[in-house]
């Protein structure tokens, strides 16, 4: 073969050629070494972003008590100290989340006994490549052109009559300005929607965006509802829109401040939790310009309220979708679209077992 491979040749590449611990940690999927009596023996970094813990949490227990998989025909598949495993689709339990995992199990014929095993979160994928594959919404900008100019004229005709009205028509000539100022705003949401201009990106500090987003989202909350925040302090600079990140905030903050009061059948004291991090081995698995799309910096907007209808969890960022008796279903879409326009991604979870509902917001670094 004439093609040159790495270190070959000395000055093909400036510094050392990474070894092999180095090429794992760079992986952007969960890889981990499981020994001859089926306990975890090395997790990479993508590894512990998958199971929520760090390497040391898992290092010596067994694989299955830290991956639940639902059918048990995997689970003995994976017992076999010479199976070759690969599916894809299954639901597991992963540390303390239920996800729709993809895995495969490589044994090693140099060391009878221990095996490779590689994770993915296949849900994740899959929802990330759709909302790419999604087209523009230039409907709904299209539809507020043409509503946005007679609700003009009537509003203007309804503020002449309230001119020469008496007191019992003025609050009918009010109401009728009310409604068409309630309609306008609905309409200025639809535009957002088809806007196909993003805002310019800058590299700023998440922190100060989060924080603007908690102050405006307390100033209408009730006194018992309980907010939590973790934040890690090391973080980066973000490449992003700091308007349009301070909007997804609020709406995800106020969606989850309105879910935490609702009625719960356990009766738990109202929380919100948002959190940072540095998800270091994390890369959405979408193309873009044909390479992954790395997206390391995570915003993740918690409730313990009730969760959202389950007939609806596949759809709620879809136009004109919402779990609340009067929502009108632009707020999870505007929020995906401005997280799009940033390079980013928004995605739904809902722990059932610890009876949380997190969303969560990946973004670049700037660089």
């Amino acid at each position: 073969m004439n093609a040159k491979t790495p270190g070959n040749t000395p000055g093909d590449f400036p510094g050392d050629t990474p070894g092999p611990r180095e090429q794992i940690a760079g992986l952007n999927f969960a890889m981990l070494l499981i020994g001859p009596d089926m306990a975890i023996r090395e997790v990479n970094p993508a590894g512990e972003d998958l199971l929520g813990a760090s390497a040391s949490r898992f290092t010596g227990r067994a694989l299955l008590d830290c991956l639940e998989l639902a059918e048990p025909r995997f689970r003995d598949s994976i017992e076999d100290p010479e199976a070759q495993l690969v599916a894809r689709g299954l639901d597991a339990v992963v540390g303390d989340r239920r996800l729709r995992v993809n895995l495969t199990v490589s044994a090693l014929p140099s060391h009878p006994g221990w095996r490779i095993v590689t994770l993915s979160d296949a849900s994740q994928g899959e929802r990330f490549e759709e909302q790419e594959r999604r087209p523009a919404l230039r409907g709904p900008a299209v539809l507020a052109h043409e509503i946005k100019n007679p609700l003009a004229a009537i509003r203007g005709a309804a503020q002449l009559l309230a001119r020469k009205a008496g007191d019992s028509e003025a609050k009918l000539t009010t109401l009728i300005r009310d409604e068409v100022d309630r309609i306008a705003q609905l309409i200025d949401r639809m535009q957002r929607l088809g806007r196909e201009r993003p805002d310019p990106l800058a590299p700023f500090n998440l922190h100060g965006a989060v924080h603007r987003a908690l102050e405006t989202v307390r100033l209408t909350s009730a006194p018992d509802l309980t907010w939590r925040e973790e934040f890690d302090p090391s973080l980066p600079l973000v490449l992003a829109s700091e308007g349009a990140l301070v909007q997804v905030l609020v709406n995800l903050l106020a969606n989850a401040r309105d879910a935490a009061m609702l009625p719960h059948p356990h009766e738990f004291a109202p929380q919100v939790a948002i959190r940072t991090r540095f998800a270091s081995g994390l890369a959405m698995r979408v193309m873009r310009l044909g390479r992954s799309v790395r997206l390391p910096i995570e915003v993740q907007v918690s409730d313990n309220g009730p969760g959202i209808d389950p007939a609806l969890a596949d759809h709620i960022f879809e136009p004109f979708v919402s779990s609340k008796a009067n929502g009108q279903g632009l707020g999870l879409a505007l929020v995906q679209k401005l997280v799009r326009d940033m390079g980013g991604r928004v995605s739904h979870e809902r722990d059932h077992q610890a009876g949380w509902t997190h969303f969560r917001v990946h973004l670049p670094v700037a660089r």
